[in-house]
């Protein structure tokens, strides 16, 4: 009984042993492959850097539209062209430099408006650009503590009691 409960330990130590040996050996090249693949697309590819990631409104009213330009620069090697930009929500509106080539140390601007119309609190949206860079793609940020219009606020209250009415 010994003799077998040690044989099968055996075993089972050197088939883990022998697994993980063959693992380590086959993915090192394929890493090595990734990262060379890597660095080449990056040595080449645009690079979009931007002068802030994030902007903040502060506390602004509900109703208020507001807006911010975010600038960036190619620091890459090869033109850089936004196919797209879209924000999070029909609230976050930006207009950017569609399909228009941008030199390698040029800059642009991609102005960013947002509604707070019916967006009372705080609200965070995202703007997602689609380009040509490594990534293919790059966000920017805006944010706002939106205070609430007292009457559409009273408004909203009515309607969310209504609604408790009707489940209840």
């Amino acid at each position: 009984m010994k003799n077998l409960f040690l044989t099968t330990l055996a075993i089972a130590t050197l088939t883990l042993v022998s697994c993980g040996g063959n693992e380590a050996k086959k993915s090192e090249p394929a890493t090595s492959t990734v990262e060379a693949s890597s660095a080449k697309a990056t040595s080449v590819a645009p690079i979009m850097t931007f002068d802030k990631g994030i902007h903040d409104f502060g506390v602004i009213n509900e109703g208020d539209r507001v807006e911010t330009i975010f600038e960036f620069t190619n620091t890459g090697k090869a033109d850089l062209i936004i196919q797209d930009a879209r924000g999070s929500c029909g609230c976050t509106v930006p207009e950017y430099p569609k399909n228009v080539p941008i030199a390698p140390g040029d800059s642009g601007q991609i102005r960013v408006s947002f509604d707070s119309s019916n967006k009372p609190n705080l609200q965070q949206k995202t703007v997602t650009i689609t380009a040509n860079t490594n990534s293919g793609r790059e966000t920017i940020r805006i944010k706002a503590m939106v205070t609430a219009d007292p009457i559409k606020q009273q408004q909203r209250e009515a309607a969310q009691a209504a609604r408790l009415q009707q489940t209840n």
